[in-house]
């Protein structure tokens, strides 16, 4: 029962610390995603330039 129990308690850790890392960057997206975009458009003076 014991070993149940800690396994129990890893999965709980688990998932809040993936609940964790999800919840940190649903937050902080939106500034890395402007962050990316105005760098983007600094490099490619305004145009996002696509190669295939």
């Amino acid at each position: 029962m014991k070993e149940a129990t800690g396994e129990l308690n890893l999965t709980v850790i688990t998932i809040i610390a993936i609940a964790a890392v999800i919840g940190f960057f649903w937050l902080l997206w939106p500034s890395i995603q402007n962050s990316i975009n105005s760098q983007w458009s600094n490099i490619s003076g305004g145009m996002i330039v696509q190669q295939r």
